[in-house]
C-alpha cells in the first residue's frame, strides 16, 4: 500500500497541471505583443489557477472545502480550453501537445474530485 502524499507537489495531477503551466508559459511567449495584457495575460492567469487551485484544496480540512477549491480548478481548465482554441484559430501557435496534456489533467481531476464528492 502506497503512502499518502504529503505535498501537493506529491500528487501526479498537480506535477502534470505544473507542466501543463511551464508549456502555456512557453507558448505565449511566442504570442503577438499586442496579445500581452489580453490573451496572454488571461491564459496565463487561468492556468496557474488549475495547480494553485488544486494545491489550497489539498490542505482543506474538509472534504466540500476540497471539493470547491476543485471545482474552480475545473473551472480555470474549462477557460484555458477555449483560450487554446482561440490562440490555434488566430494562429498564435500550434497548441495540440497542450490541449492534450489538458485533456489528461482534465480527466485526472474531475476523478480525484469525484472520489472525494462519493466519499460524503
Amino acid at each position: 500500500m502506497t503512502a499518502p502524499p504529503k505535498s501537493f507537489e506529491d500528487v501526479d495531477i498537480w506535477q502534470k497541471a505544473h507542466d501543463f503551466v511551464l508549456g502555456v508559459y512557453r507558448l505565449t511567449d511566442e504570442f503577438p505583443k499586442h496579445e500581452l495584457f489580453c490573451l496572454t495575460s488571461q491564459l496565463r492567469r487561468a492556468t496557474i489557477s488549475i495547480p494553485a487551485n488544486f494545491a489550497e484544496g489539498f490542505r482543506k480540512e474538509s472534504k466540500r472545502d476540497k471539493v470547491r477549491f476543485y471545482g474552480i480548478a475545473i473551472g480555470s481548465l474549462e477557460e484555458c480550453r477555449y483560450y487554446l482554441r482561440l490562440a490555434n484559430d488566430l494562429g498564435y501557435g500550434d497548441t495540440r501537445f497542450l490541449k492534450e496534456s489538458l485533456e489528461e489533467v482534465s480527466r485526472m481531476l474531475t476523478r480525484y474530485s469525484m472520489a472525494i464528492r462519493s466519499s460524503f
